[in-house]
């Protein structure tokens, strides 16, 4: 069976009418509210810049935190 529940004071409340016996288990997946992807949410951020290192991706933590430099690995799907 699937529901959509409310939280509200940190505690589940069903829609009128459900009723689930005392010691049932559940698996619940909160979701955002938003219903937008990650990337639908940050589309304004995408591509905003192109004056980053070739080799940002791969040297990040260099760049960020500096870190040693990864010397070259590249993926084998690459």
């Amino acid at each position: 069976m699937s529901i959509t529940v409310t939280v509200e004071n940190d505690m589940i409340k069903l829609p009128p009418g459900i009723h689930v016996p005392d010691g049932t288990t559940a698996r619940i997946t909160f979701e955002n509210g938003t219903g937008r992807t990650l990337a639908e949410r940050y589309a304004g951020l995408i591509g905003i810049t192109d004056a980053l290192p070739e080799d940002m991706a791969e040297n990040h933590d260099h760049y960020l935190h500096g870190a040693p430099k990864q010397g070259g690995f590249r993926h084998r799907y690459c």
